[in-house]
């Protein structure tokens, strides 16, 4: 990089400065660690680095040193010191202001992404900043561990450092969005978004991580990202195992509530009577829960629930008896089933529907 002409002079009053220190044996006034601080803040603006700006002022500091008077040589390099401090510490505050803004100008682009606040033509221009082409299809995977993360937060730097050693360049970007860490990624790049669950659910210690589906334009990353948040809230409401959630798989869940009204017509019809049972209905609703999970295998049922085969059998009898439905019968079974998806999602018995 090139010495302009302002530097040129930034150096002639630099080593004036040095030459009048040694003279007089004075300090540098105010006024000229200011004027310090000033050049070394336009210096990081016009993109010069420390290191070559440090040498700089070494060399200029090499070439006046012979005509300085020998009786002056530790007051000058007293000097030195006080001068780079002061240019350092200007150079070091643009950049850190730099990066504020730079921060700033990328949370205000993943919040208006996410939401889809802004105008799309604008849009797609700050998108290339950060490294994304919206003209193409995106998905989306969120991870929600135990505790909250933002971007300073260790997690996010060990998940950003794993990313970038294995894809490099590539088209990602890594952000956080309330509490939670987010991956963007091309639609038909699959595989960063498995590896980001596999290094997003080891950092947060069990986490649980969605993805969502692949969207063209900008309002795709917008619909793939409420997939997955809607995707969390479902493994939420339905105590689901799985640390990896795709949307795709779980399509069947917003048919089903699409109705709401209709599933709490179920819900209460064919459970209802449950709330007969000695105990309430909770502890019957279990029971179909861990039965359908199993398969309809009723040992392996009863060992999720903990409970002898005989007792398991003995459930499923009381709830055949109280609902006029039984859970071993093909035909009935899919009702059933359809009631306890429909009062898990909807929070029954513990909620009204």
């Amino acid at each position: 990089m090139t010495v302009s002409e302002t530097d040129e002079d930034h150096l002639t009053a630099y080593a004036r400065i040095l030459s009048d220190v040694c003279a007089t044996g004075r300090r540098l006034t105010r006024d000229e660690l200011d004027s310090l601080r000033a050049q070394g803040e336009r210096a990081a603006e016009a993109g010069h680095g420390l290191r070559t700006l440090v040498r700089r002022h070494l060399a200029a500091t090499r070439t006046i040193w012979p005509t300085l008077p020998a009786a002056g040589g530790e007051r000058t390099l007293a000097a030195v010191e006080q001068a780079i401090d002061a240019f350092a510490e200007g150079h070091e505050r643009a950049q850190r202001l730099a990066v504020r803004q730079q921060e700033a100008a990328r949370r205000e682009f993943v919040d208006d992404l996410l939401h889809g606040r802004s105008h799309l033509g604008r849009l797609a221009e700050r998108a290339e900043r950060f490294g994304l082409l919206l003209s193409h299809a995106h998905a989306v995977a969120v991870s929600q561990g135990h505790t909250a993360v933002d971007d300073t937060h260790p997690a996010t730097r060990q998940v950003e450092s794993a990313l970038s050693a294995r894809f490099g360049e590539r088209r990602i970007l890594l952000a956080t969005k309330d509490g939670r860490l987010i991956c963007i990624a091309p639609g038909d790049q699959d595989e960063v978004l498995t590896f980001f669950a596999k290094q997003a659910y080891a950092v947060t210690e069990g986490g649980r991580v969605a993805v969502g589906r692949a969207h063209p334009g900008a309002g795709g990353v917008v619909h793939s990202y409420e997939e997955a948040l809607n995707a969390l809230d479902l493994a939420e409401r339905l105590d689901l195992d799985e640390p990896v959630l795709r949307a795709a798989d779980l399509l069947v869940y917003p048919v089903l509530t699409r109705d709401r009204q209709a599933m709490a017509d179920l819900v209460r019809s064919t459970l209802g009577p449950l709330q007969a049972a000695r105990g309430g209905a909770q502890p019957l609703v279990d029971t179909l829960t861990a039965y359908f999970d199993a398969g309809c295998v009723a040992a392996e049922a009863a060992r999720r629930l903990s409970l002898s085969v005989r007792a398991l059998t003995y459930r499923l009898a009381r709830i055949h008896q109280l609902t006029g439905t039984d859970p071993a019968d093909p035909v009935h079974r899919y009702t059933l089933q359809t009631a306890v998806i429909g009062a898990r999602l909807l929070g029954w018995p513990d909620a009204e529907v």
